[in-house]
């Protein structure tokens, strides 16, 4: 038996034990720890819509329907009117043929890669891709290749001498530590001419960037024949929970037939997926919000260059401030707690040894005038540590 108390020890010591926070009340820009607000740059609520009040009242509307639970899996009893018109909706906003509702992005993408991969298969998959690509291609019995991040003739030279077999190439469409997005253009080019399958696990990007706030496939321009197979989660920027695969009809049917983590899973309930088709709405119709997001953005990386502060080549929501060793990285985050700024320490086997970090994140919901006091902690604790 492992000493896990000696693990844990070792973990303290190495500066890369986690804790949890305990948040009193909804997410928002300002939130509650312990009796005290606090102003929020780590939540993946992008779009401000989590506690959205036209959203909460649907939820709530689907609760009186429906009741608190699904009681089953989808292909059991558990399959709702609300999740099927979803599904649709889902497929009409990103057009393509179908949709299918997955309980998490983690789920999503292992049922995707254990439906359609076997052994002597391979995954292509980018070296900074989601932990959720990378366990689903090992679950899957695939061979997993990592090709150097965003790195498109690297891929190419890999795929040039792969064996024949079932390939697909997986991505994140923004990369969620760096906050910056794949070549997908490039990418889908030489997966066509190398008749691979493309996936982009679009978690980061949904809500966010492209026409209508549709991803970053509809930024790049690419149809459902480019990119077979799109994940999308619904628990960052469009303020819910849950995710989705976007496909061909056949594509659905099969995960339908064959994703264990859809088949042998209870459905999210109801409820929430009607608060989902509120908040799709608000995610079309609002680019008022993304418009928002990338003035404050814009905002922040001007006053950080000033600062003489170092981010990474992101203009999504995210933006890295990296430092390096992991016991720089919570400090800086326990110094901004005491000037009342939560961003929360991101350290390895999160991120790679050597490049811990600050993830500060924007959402359309703060102000320019948080914006600003942002950098002023930042200039305050980054003087105090000689950066």
């Amino acid at each position: 038996m492992k000493n896990l108390a000696r693990q844990l020890q070792d973990r303290r010591q190495q500066h890369l034990y986690r804790s949890r926070q305990v948040i009193n009340g909804p997410q928002g820009v300002a939130i509650r720890i312990d009796g005290r607000e606090y102003l929020c740059f780590c939540s993946n609520d992008y779009l401000g819509l989590a506690n959205h009040p036209d959203i909460v009242a649907a939820f709530h509307r689907g609760l009186d329907e429906y009741g608190s639970g699904s009681g089953a899996a989808h292909l059991i009893s558990g399959h709702s009117r609300a999740h099927h018109a979803l599904e649709e909706e889902l497929a009409a906003f990103l057009q393509r043929p179908r949709a299918l509702l997955f309980s998490t992005g983690y789920m999503a993408n292992l049922g995707v890669m254990s439906a359609l991969l076997g052994r002597g298969d391979r995954v292509f998959s980018d070296h900074l891709n989601h932990a959720s690509l990378l366990d689903g291609a090992r679950l899957s019995g695939a061979r997993l290749l990592r090709y150097r991040h965003n790195d498109v003739d690297d891929l190419e030279l890999r795929l040039a001498s792969a064996p024949a077999g079932e390939w697909l190439v997986a991505t994140d469409g923004v990369f969620s530590m760096d906050g910056d997005i794949a070549p997908l253009e490039k990418l889908a080019d030489v997966a066509t001419r190398h008749d691979a399958w493309l996936m982009v696990d679009d978690a980061h990007g949904l809500g966010v960037t492209g026409p209508g706030g549709r991803g970053t496939v509809a930024q790049a321009g690419l149809d459902a024949t480019q990119v077979p197979v799109l994940m999308g989660t619904l628990g960052k920027a469009v303020g819910t929970f849950g995710a989705f695969v976007a496909g061909s009809e056949e594509l659905i049917e099969t995960l339908i037939q064959e994703a264990r983590t859809y088949i042998y899973t209870t459905a999210p309930p109801p409820a929430v997926a009607s608060a989902t088709r509120k908040a799709l709405q608000l995610v079309q119709q609002e680019d008022w919000r993304r418009e928002q997001l990338q003035a404050l953005v814009k905002r922040f990386r001007h006053g950080a260059q000033q600062l003489g502060l170092e981010l990474c080549d992101s203009h999504t929501p995210i933006q890295p401030l990296i430092t390096g060793a992991a016991a720089e990285a919570l400090r800086l985050s326990e110094a901004l707690r005491e000037q009342g700024v939560l961003i929360t320490a991101i350290r390895p086997p999160t991120v790679a040894d050597g490049k811990s970090r600050l993830r500060i994140t924007f959402s359309a919901a703060h102000s320019e005038q948080q914006v600003d006091r942002l950098l002023a902690a930042l200039e305050t604790v980054t003087a105090a540590g000689g950066r």
